[in-house]
């Protein structure tokens, strides 16, 4: 079986290598780097399977990585690591293509439930050519379908895409600016105001079952709840 390929960048060498040996011991394949320009080269050799990215590197930090990362690769999991706390470092992790924060100091075990819910939902991501179960409902993203029951309603190109991008987030905070930086392609009033009218309409064509529900998370986006 294929190992997971995992690269972590920690400047924090004794730390580092006590998260390297910890998730090799689970059977992960992990290639540690020391600052950010190192990690930038190690990805652009070997694209690993997700990303651990400390904040504070030195020579590039990991802020500053992810987002020449996100500029090539929209898919690839990003799990940042922090020691800071305040709200807007969070933010900002999420706003430049951040999958989840991580604050230290954190337990092993926190870390690996964490890559392996971000795997799962790459499983999903790649399942777009498979019905994927919604709550009482079945979503085709490539046909653009709902399903519920015997009725199939259709999507438009953009509702799918946001439906999607929710559902790989399901029942976790989905980074407004991500959502219109992926799928609209900016980030300003109009855009906001268009993607405010996709989310009215995909909640009517969620009635259907009361168990889901798009909810407004404000500052931060939206959560799909299921």
């Amino acid at each position: 079986m294929k190992k997971i390929r995992i690269l972590l960048a920690e400047d924090e060498l004794a730390l580092g290598s006590i998260i390297q040996e910890s998730l090799e011991s689970r059977e992960f394949c992990v290639r540690l780097c020391g600052d950010g320009q190192a990690a930038w080269e190690s990805y652009q050799q070997d694209k690993p399977d997700v990303l651990v990215l400390d904040v504070m590197l030195p020579k590039k930090d990991g802020f500053t990585l992810a987002s020449e990362i996100r500029k090539i690769d929209l898919q690839t999991p990003i799990i940042f690591l922090t020691s800071k706390g305040q709200s807007e470092d969070v933010v900002k992790g999420f706003s430049l293509g951040g999958n989840d924060y991580v604050r230290k100091p954190f337990s092993m075990e926190e870390l690996i439930v964490r890559i392996k819910a971000q795997l799962d939902k790459q499983l999903i991501r790649q399942s777009t050519n498979d019905w994927i179960a919604l709550g009482n409902y079945q979503f085709h993203a490539n046909r653009q379908v709902l399903r519920l029951g015997e009725t199939e309603t259709s999507l438009t190109a953009r509702e799918s895409q946001l439906l999607q991008m929710l559902l790989q987030n399901a029942n976790e905070i989905t980074d407004r600016t991500l959502i219109l930086k992926q799928i609209w392609g900016a980030d300003d009033f109009f855009t906001a105001r268009s993607m405010d009218v996709f989310i009215t309409k995909l909640r009517k064509k969620l009635q259907g079952d009361p168990g889901i529900q798009i909810l407004n998370v404000r500052g931060y986006g939206f959560k799909l709840a299921c």
